[in-house]
């Protein structure tokens, strides 16, 4: 069962205010979609719920318990984290990548167990990567990367997973991809998004940010009017309905007396 919730966190650099009063409560195998325009918080939600930051004022707690005293790898067995750009110097194959995700079950300098083998075999085979585990990380696509950092992700055996514009630079096959495979997770997610559509076709819950606050919270249909959209994004949009969620269409600008025309 999931218990990662945020409760009125704010997040300050120096002056600035990036996340202000938030409160999150995420409910066991549901995916979360975090919106809201660059500069909106998303990316630092995601860092507070991770433990990777800490709040200035109000708390992140795991079972009840605060996250900064359940400890960095305690919060790692259960917390796991896809950035949105990963990057690695090291000469590593995809299996190496994946294996880090084992470090928070193993004491330092330690060979692996059976159970981490298992573990990272299961993850390559989860995301489609297992023909790919002796290949070297640099030769990967855009997409084949994404799937490495998420298999990786599923080597701790999370119960909750962050993921942070995971879409981002990649194409709309490789897009809807990794999103079937990661709303097929048996895990609790979060995940930023900048593309509506997507977050109407796999998200079951969405909260909107704007300039560090939550603007609002709820199903896909109930989130994405026209109104919301225009007030969050400054652009117009016509939102209609196929089974199970909204489709948005975007608005050109008007030109001068013209009526606006669709995208």
């Amino acid at each position: 069962m999931s218990s990662l919730r945020a409760d009125r966190v704010v997040r300050r650099l120096g002056d600035k205010v990036v996340v202000e009063g938030v409160t999150l409560t995420l409910r066991p195998g549901e995916t979360v979609g975090l919106l809201g325009p660059n500069g909106s918080g998303k990316s630092t939600l995601l860092r507070l719920l991770a433990g990777v930051l800490t709040p200035t004022a109000g708390v992140v707690t795991l079972d009840g318990q605060l996250l900064s005293d359940v400890g960095r790898r305690a919060t790692a067995r259960r917390i796991a984290t896809v950035e949105q750009h990963t990057d690695t110097r090291t000469e590593l194959t995809v299996r190496d990548v994946v294996a880090l995700g084992r470090i928070p079950h193993r004491r330092a300098w330690t060979p692996a167990t059976a159970a981490d083998t298992e573990a990272v075999t299961e993850a390559l085979a989860r995301t489609g990567m297992t023909d790919r585990a002796g290949q070297s990380w640099y030769t990967l696509s855009g997409g084949e990367r994404q799937r490495t950092q998420v298999a990786r992700a599923l080597a701790q055996e999370p119960r909750e997973l962050l993921l942070d514009e995971p879409t981002n630079h990649l194409d709309i096959q490789h897009q809807l991809d990794l999103l079937d495979l990661v709303v097929s997770l048996p895990v609790t997610t979060v995940i930023a998004l900048h593309d509506l559509n997507l977050a109407a076709m796999y998200c079951d819950r969405l909260l909107v940010l704007r300039d560090g606050r939550a603007v609002t919270e709820g199903t896909p249909a109930e989130v994405l009017t026209p109104a919301l959209i225009e007030q969050v994004y400054g652009v117009r949009a016509e939102v209609t309905h196929d089974p199970g969620h909204p489709v948005i269409r975007f608005l050109r600008p008007a030109a001068r007396d013209e009526p606006a025309q669709p995208v």
